[in-house]
């Protein structure tokens, strides 16, 4: 069955203070478009249409006003941004990523799902590797960055044949079995999972915080031999941190460019 996909936009984003007082930050300028359009054609270019976008109860309608029905062309004429089928949820309060993608369930209808975080943006759209999964999507895969400050993410710990064994949460202070990080392989916004993903999120606690941490959701197919790690081509960007980065971001972008195929 055809993955669908799924975009995370919610959250108040307080990180960027008084751009996000009014204002999703998914809807902030990231050089010439709207942060939310780099992973919106990030599933477009491997090639899924029908796409579910999940926003905070607060701008939702920004959102829609924005997005309508994921058919989306340019001011001024040329060819589509976007060609999609967007249908959209509401998370009313915060409850994590794996939340979220317990929300999608219904939407899913029993296809894998590849969940994209609305801030994260790559130089290009990891298009072969995401259709190598779609393949045979009865394994989970998530997307790794090498990062020099592996401190302040998830990562992954590898075995001695270079599978994935575990995910190390912000070692030393989330995640206190490792003082320090197992490796440098930092878990960044991009998850494809099989149909039975809901089955996994369906057994979640809460964490310490009151959320349903999606590390949870990645440590239970690693732990049962499930998880495949693969690293991202190019550069990748969290494009919620600051105000300055979204800047420096988009001067990246318009350096490089974004979402490109690989050889481009």
């Amino acid at each position: 069955m055809q993955p669908k996909g799924l975009i995370c936009a919610g959250g108040e984003a307080t990180r960027l203070g008084e751009l996000t007082r009014v204002a999703n930050k998914h809807l902030l300028p990231v050089g010439s478009w709207p942060m939310i359009y780099y992973p919106l054609q990030l599933l477009q270019l491997a090639g899924i249409r029908d796409v579910l976008l999940v926003t905070g109860k607060g701008h939702a309608g920004q959102m829609i006003d924005l997005l309508g029905d994921g058919r989306l062309a340019p001011r001024g004429g040329g060819d589509p941004i976007l060609e999609l089928d967007l249908t959209y949820k509401v998370q009313t309060e915060p409850g994590g990523i794996a939340q979220v993608v317990g929300m999608a369930e219904d939407f899913a209808g029993g296809a894998p799902l590849v969940v994209v975080l609305g801030d994260n943006i790559f130089e290009y759209a990891q298009s072969p590797s995401l259709h190598e999964w779609a393949e045979q999507p009865t394994r989970a895969r998530i997307y790794v960055k090498e990062v020099d400050d592996p401190e302040n993410f998830g990562v992954v710990v590898y075995d001695d044949d270079g599978q994935v064994m575990d995910i190390v949460e912000k070692a030393g202070v989330v995640d206190t079995r490792y003082d320090a990080p197992p490796t440098s392989h930092a878990v960044v916004g991009l998850y494809c999972f099989p149909p039975d993903v809901f089955n996994v999120i369906a057994t979640l606690n809460p964490s310490a915080r009151g959320e349903l941490e999606i590390t949870d959701v990645n440590r239970h197919y690693a732990l049962a031999g499930r998880l495949d790690a693969a690293e991202v081509s190019g550069w990748w960007e969290d494009a919620g941190k600051h105000w300055q980065h979204l800047a420096d971001i988009g001067r990246r972008i318009e350096e490089t460019g974004a979402n490109k195929r690989v050889g481009a």
